[in-house]
């Protein structure tokens, strides 16, 4: 399942798209852009399953190319980018369970992502990184806002 980690921010998905597109040309080696990015592997890659389960970079064979939906992204104002996130985040978790759902609290999402098979949040923490996804996120594309303190709202319907 394409799950988004806690660990992968915009801000990261933001650079390395504009790395990928600028620095290589929209095509490199995993390891290239490791090394032109001054990062380790194990805080790449979640960025980059994030940016492929949304459809802006292709992964295989060691190599990463930017896709033209990823093109699109980084010549884009904000307010298309925030739009080009909402419908590539309805095709990952939390999210594509959150907009079932439509109003929920995070125990209530992490439950109905556990009855989908997705234990990523079930440990200590886990409620706390499920709401930092939802933050980071679904609240800065508007795809998702805070009704109250305990609950939450999805505000698109992918129509």
């Amino acid at each position: 399942m394409n799950v988004i980690d806690s660990s992968a921010r915009i801000a990261d998905l933001l650079g390395l798209l504009s790395v990928l597109q600028n620095t290589f040309e929209g095509k490199t080696d995993l390891y290239e852009l490791e090394k032109e990015m001054e990062v380790d592997v194990d805080d790449l890659m979640p960025i980059v399953y994030a940016a492929s389960y949304m459809g802006f970079v292709t992964v295989g064979d060691g190599d990463i190319i930017i896709t033209d939906k990823g093109s699109e992204f980084l010549k884009s104002n904000i307010k298309r980018r925030k739009e080009m996130l909402r419908e590539s985040l309805l095709k990952t978790e939390p999210f594509k369970t959150a907009s079932e759902l439509k109003v929920f609290t995070l125990e209530k999402l992490r439950e109905a992502l556990a009855e989908k098979g997705i234990q990523a949040y079930n440990k200590p923490e886990g409620l706390y990184e499920l709401q930092l996804i939802l933050l980071e996120w679904g609240v800065y594309s508007g795809l998702i806002s805070r009704v109250d303190e305990e609950r939450f709202r999805v505000n698109y319907d992918g129509a």
